[in-house]
């Protein structure tokens, strides 16, 4: 049996990656310091022998006994509620976590996948994006924390893959939903959801024509499934190529709840991307 160690396993995609690993009959190595993680997302894997958790932070040393095939670095804090708020973990965990995971890769031998983002891209100039275009990121702003964690993450990952001949992988995720997604992290998706179970009304920042794309969980985990076991060693994007503008996504919601909920308009907050796929 193959093992792997996934990293913010306690998370939305991380704990949807362990569920489908361990069906794929790998043995799973789950780490999480539980920052943004809740165990209640693995609870139903804890009995499995195939199982292990690590309550771990990956800034520190990371040490796993035994040996280890894969690691997929999910560990991050990803939601602006969050990176906001704990700004210094969040530039710690793309940086020195990522620097701790890809040197076990190397003394293990494993292959490592990293979860960049959308966000390495800003607030792009062109549209829509392609693994080529290098971005608009304001590096100081307030989202710099975040994006440019990611973006050192890509960097020093191809720096291994270059200089150390380290099997890396690199996907970059755009806007995800699903089970187990949290109601409260401040994005338009969940932050719609929930707004619409309370029959509150819908908070749009900006004049609602910025677009996103929204890809289903399962179909995100099935094209990290596939990167990671594939031989093709740079960024590639995983999303939905369907956009729809966030108004019409408010609209949307609207409509399938058939409720008298309106749409309040709020400033959008700085560096805010107006387009992405």
């Amino acid at each position: 049996m193959k093992r792997i160690l996934i990293t913010g396993a306690a998370g939305f995609l991380g704990s949807h990656l362990c569920d489908r690993f361990l069906k794929e009959g790998y043995r799973v190595v789950g780490m999480d310091n539980l920052i943004t993680g809740d165990m209640r997302n693995v609870e139903h894997l804890m009995p499995l022998a195939e199982f292990e958790f690590y309550h771990h932070d990956v800034s520190k040393y990371v040490h796993v006994a035994g040996d280890v095939d894969y690691i997929l670095h999910f560990a991050s804090p990803a939601s602006p509620i969050d990176y906001l708020k704990i700004p210094i973990q969040t530039l710690k965990v793309g940086s020195l976590g990522t620097h701790n995971l890809l040197g076990l890769a190397l003394a293990k031998g494993a292959r490592m996948l990293i979860a960049s983002t959308s966000e390495v891209y800003g607030d792009p100039l062109i549209h829509p994006q392609n693994e080529d275009y290098w971005g608009n990121v304001n590096p100081i702003g307030p989202r710099g924390v975040y994006d440019e964690a990611k973006r050192f993450q890509e960097a020093i990952t191809m720096a291994y893959h270059r200089f150390h001949g380290l099997e890396t992988r690199i996907i970059r995720i755009f806007n995800t939903y699903g089970p187990r997604m949290r109601l409260d992290d401040g994005r338009a998706l969940p932050a719609f959801f929930s707004q619409a179970l309370k029959g509150e009304d819908i908070t749009v920042f900006g004049d609602g024509s910025q677009t996103r794309s929204f890809c289903y969980v399962d179909d995100l985990v099935e094209g990290i499934y596939r990167l990671l076991l594939s031989d093709y060693a740079y960024p590639m994007n995983i999303g939905n190529p369907e956009e729809i503008t966030i108004k019409q996504f408010a609209e949307e919601i609207i409509k399938l709840t058939n409720t008298s909920q309106k749409i309040v308009y709020k400033p959008l907050p700085q560096d805010d991307p107006a387009t992405t796929t």
